[in-house]
């Protein structure tokens, strides 16, 4: 055998996470921090086939170019516009991921039935379902189908073929994984597949200018090609997330050419598929109760979006010599701040207690304006006393007990205004704001006066520096 063909025939491994490559195995890679992600292959199934050739764009001046209104256009679903920015894009390469199950396959074959009832043809291919399977969904969801070609085919260079052949204003690939470029000798789903794929999908959408949604899994154990390789390629990555028993989904851009990365979009699944949530603040505290103990709302900012959210804590004697922490939907390191404070400055012995901590809803707070929420909801639990009734809370806490002001104040207080609340709580600094006239503000300069002035019974000091009406 020929040197050059030994060279081809060399072992490599392959990380089906981030695509790292090495000539060794290794149990932890390196660059994503992923266990028992290597997997061995042989160089000749890595390397990447020529790309198809493509007409040459020559260079032209910046302010020579126009923007045309066409090249943006609004999907009949409205919380997906919200997410991708205000419409999607002509020749856009949108990746919508999430776990096996979330609902990726509803909503995408939902917004190509829409698409197809409003604009003009959309092919969507599945590699993991036959027609039938397709057509017993779109029987199930309410979907005539009309305008919408169904293609079950994993070879990408017929796909490609026969779309052209379609015209389509509208591609959905589903999913990402199951397709496969016959030139390549690796398997549909390895790291070479996935991203030469990938390549030629948005190659594609470029020369055509037809925007193409890609679905792709992702699991815990990386053993797929997760959408991480994908998102240097991709235009737009959406998550579509929820818990396993909750009715809600959030569809979250975490990356957008075109437009905003902090938008979220919010459905609930029924029988009829995923359905568009118009208040989102008012379905999540629909079961709260008027004065839950260890329950506390907090106006918080997605993207362009104030929402409503309820935080809720348990604390209880320890049974073992190291209390736990829990957190189910806040950053955990979080939570040890506010329960270091909370011991240190506000005088509670929650050292010997376990802490729970929860957002109701499925949803995830990662803004710091929800320090002072959680740590109402602990010393609620804590002195088993309910927050005061009709009372929202927002701001962050600092390490000496200090409470620091928020953004886009105005917009949480008429939210909650909206919805019925009559007291917000917010830190002393920064308080020139000018509330709606049927809310009361109250401030607090630091967290113990904040708990006190929270809590049912406590802190009934209304006077004018500490009150704006």
């Amino acid at each position: 055998m020929s040197k050059a063909g030994k060279s081809a025939n060399k072992l490599v491994f392959i990380c089906q996470e981030c695509g790292k490559e090495s000539l060794k195995w290794l149990g932890r890679c390196p660059d994503c921090q992923q266990w028992n992600s290597f997997v061995e292959m042989t160089a000749a199934a890595v390397v990447t086939p020529s790309h198809p050739s493509a007409p040459v764009s020559p260079p032209r001046e910046l302010s020579q170019v126009v923007i045309e209104a066409a090249d943006r256009f609004r999907l009949p679903l409205g919380e997906f516009n919200r997410v991708l920015g205000g419409g999607l894009v002509a020749g856009s390469l949108v990746l919508i991921s999430g776990d096996p199950g979330i609902g990726k396959s509803t909503l995408l074959l939902q917004a190509a039935a829409s698409m197809a009832n409003h604009r003009r043809k959309v092919v969507y291919v599945t590699g993991e379902e036959t027609a039938h399977q397709i057509k017993l969904r779109a029987d199930r969801l309410g979907l005539d189908g009309e305008g919408l070609f169904i293609m079950a085919e994993t070879d990408l260079d017929a796909v490609l073929e026969q779309v052209e052949s379609v015209s389509p204003s509208l591609v959905v690939i589903d999913s990402i994984q199951t397709v496969y470029v016959p030139a390549m000798e690796s398997t549909p789903g390895s790291i070479g597949q996935v991203r030469e794929c990938t390549m030629r999908l948005m190659q594609w959408a470029k020369q055509h200018g037809v925007p193409v949604f890609i679905s792709g899994h992702v699991t815990k154990e990386g053993a797929i090609a997760g959408p991480r390789v994908l998102e240097h390629i991709v235009d737009v990555v959406l998550y579509l997330e929820g818990e396993a028993f909750s009715a809600y989904r959030l569809l979250r851009c975490v990356k957008n050419r075109y437009g905003s990365t902090n938008e979220v979009g919010v459905f609930e699944m029924r029988e009829q598929g995923l359905v568009e949530v118009e208040n989102p603040s008012k379905a999540f505290l629909s079961q709260r109760g008027a004065e839950a103990i260890g329950s506390a709302v907090v106006p918080t900012i997605e993207g362009s979006r104030p929402l409503l959210v309820e935080i809720q804590a348990l604390t209880t004697p320890t049974s073992f010599g190291q209390p736990r922490r829990t957190a189910n939907g806040v950053d955990f390191n979080r939570l040890l701040l506010v329960a270091a404070v909370l011991s240190k400055r506000v005088g509670l012995k929650l050292g010997a207690q376990d802490i729970m901590v929860n957002v109701t809803g499925g949803l995830r707070v990662g803004e710091p304006a929800a320090d002072l929420g959680m740590a109402l909801a602990i010393a609620s639990s804590f002195r088993d006393i309910a927050v005061a009734p009709q009372t929202a809370v927002v701001g962050e806490v600092g390490l000496s007990g200090e409470l620091r002001a928020a953004t886009q104040m105005e917009r949480r207080f008429t939210e909650a205004a909206r919805l019925g609340f009559k007291r917000c709580i917010i830190p002393r600094v920064g308080a020139r704001v000018t509330p709606p006239k049927d809310i009361e503000i109250i401030l607090a300069g630091s967290l113990r006066e904040a708990v006190g002035k929270g809590l049912v019974g406590g802190g009934k000091n209304t006077s004018q520096p500490d009150t704006i009406q």
